[in-house]
């Protein structure tokens, strides 16, 4: 007996033989990228000159300006985040008699140490990693000790006191004209330690360390101007339109980055351009299962940004950028832009337009969750085969 024949050889093309291909081989998901007419423009020359687009410019950075925090609420939480900071890294260094929890390291995190706070938003956040498991009552604790110092301080430079909540994140310090979040997390070996009754949430105090991944990244490769102004632009559109309220700041954070820096120059783009892009891609369906979407840099591997939302959320989502792009190539960039109101402030993702003869509707959704019916005549037809047989 030929030893090859029985593991893989010639004769039995079950294991790799030159018969069929083996069953259990695993099937590879195929994610596709979205077109990007920015990417394929060697494919697709120019047949004449692009237009001149100094309108759609001077309205975005318009809008910018009017997102932009004033010098005023800046020092405001610029003062109040400064104190926080030096009161906990007091405790950090020399708690004394403080013993509700231990404290290994205070991270500022979110749009504040971003640079893309939005007007009319004083809050910044901190996150506090704890040696100690988290529970609510070191929670608790340590929310009043902040408190007290806190109002030490104030009470020195004559300023108003502040007020401090806990809430299920930690808890969140209140002053005159600003606040600041202080997120609670703890090491990562602690979180298989973490009990639902006692502890914080393990989905929450995992989002506040991944919150620490996020800024350390952005730091590092978004620190771009074109970057900061793109998020603040499309930020404030997904929270006018209710199609993009489900997306993520991190998610705008990403597209963002991706739409200004990942081009075949490797340079930034102008704003204009990237604002037009970011919308084609996402009504190109971005963020839409099978779609290779934004791979997440501070995560595992193969990991997407998009799979944070459920299946109706990213229809809709793509619905609606596609509405808003048909709006802002027909001249209509002033209402999805926010600069001026749309009929009583009605969202014009959500209403029919006539723009020089042409419609834009609103999109149906695509997506249905009603499992689908089963059809029963092919099920009886079956049925009666098999008795005949």
């Amino acid at each position: 007996m030929v030893r090859g024949i029985g593991r893989g050889g010639r004769g039995i093309p079950g294991r790799g033989g030159m018969g069929r291909p083996p069953f259990n081989r695993p099937r590879v998901l195929m994610l596709r990228p979205p077109f990007d007419l920015l990417l394929a423009e060697p494919a697709f020359p120019r047949c004449k000159p692009a237009p001149d687009d100094s309108v759609l410019t001077q309205a975005l950075l318009k809008r910018h300006t009017e997102l932009c925090p004033s010098p005023t609420d800046q020092a405001a939480v610029l003062s109040l985040v400064t104190k926080l900071q030096t009161v906990l890294d007091n405790i950090v260094v020399a708690p004394g008699e403080f013993a509700a929890c231990q404290l290994e390291e205070v991270r500022q995190v979110g749009s504040y140490k971003k640079g893309t706070m939005m007007a009319g938003k004083n809050v910044a956040d901190i996150v506090v990693i704890m040696k100690t498991l988290p529970t609510k009552e070191a929670v608790e604790g340590l929310s009043n000790k902040v408190n007290e110092e806190v109002n030490k301080l104030m009470k020195a430079e004559g300023s108003g006191a502040v007020v401090s909540a806990c809430h299920e994140r930690g808890f969140t310090v209140t002053g005159t004209s600003a606040a600041v979040r202080v997120l609670i997390t703890t090491l990562h070996q602690n979180l298989r330690k973490i009990e639902p009754d006692v502890h914080l949430d393990y989905k929450v105090i995992s989002s506040h360390l991944a919150a620490i991944r996020h800024s350390r990244w952005f730091e590092e490769n978004a620190h771009h101007s074109s970057i900061k102004v793109l998020i603040r632009l499309l930020r404030d559109m997904c929270s006018r339109h209710s199609g993009l309220e489900p997306l993520t700041p991190w998610m705008i954070d990403l597209l963002a980055h991706h739409c200004i820096m990942n081009n075949p120059q490797r340079q930034a783009l102008p704003i204009n351009v990237a604002f037009r892009r970011a919308l084609s891609l996402m009504a190109g369906g971005l963020f839409l299962p099978g779609c290779a979407g934004l791979p997440d840099p501070c995560e595992a591997a193969h990991s997407r940004a998009h799979t944070a939302l459920d299946l109706a959320a990213q229809d809709l989502a793509a619905a609606t950028a596609q509405t808003l792009l048909r709006v802002v190539a027909r001249g209509g960039h002033l209402y999805v832009l926010g600069l001026q109101p749309f009929e009583g402030g009605k969202d014009i993702s959500l209403e029919i337009t006539v723009w020089d003869g042409v419609v834009v509707s609103p999109l149906a959704p695509a997506y249905n969750d009603s499992p689908e019916p089963m059809d029963t005549d092919d099920k009886e037809e079956e049925s009666q085969d098999s008795v005949a047989a």
